[in-house]
């Protein structure tokens, strides 16, 4: 996990190919358990259980600001105490290295 931690996001506007499922599952055990592939290979997506309101903004918050420094974002879902990320480059149409990079680095966020 940490390769991933320390790698920056590269800009991507649909010149690389999408990972293939082989790719995607190498790169999923990298890390935490808990990402899952979906969508037959084409996202990645958690699910984090906060205990109240304000943790869930705070974590939200910290993950904004990853996304923000990155330059790639993940689709959120939001709840009292629940986040829900996904992440997929939107312009290939399927998952990139950036994804990993940024769900290995929202791994390191607490989230108690």
């Amino acid at each position: 996990m940490t390769e991933l931690v320390e790698r920056r996001c590269k800009p991507c506007e649909g010149k690389v190919a999408a990972y293939t499922a082989e790719q995607a599952k190498a790169e999923l055990r990298q890390l935490s358990a808990d990402w899952r592939l979906i969508e037959d290979g084409k996202a990645i997506k958690r699910e984090f259980a906060l205990r109240d309101f304000y943790r869930t903004m705070s974590f939200v918050n910290a993950l904004a600001h990853v996304a923000n420094i990155e330059d790639h974002h993940p689709d959120l879902e939001v709840g009292y105490n629940y986040c829900r990320v996904r992440y997929s480059t939107h312009a290939i149409g399927g998952l990139s290295e950036n994804d990993f990079i940024c769900a290995a680095k929202i791994d390191r966020i607490p989230t108690k």
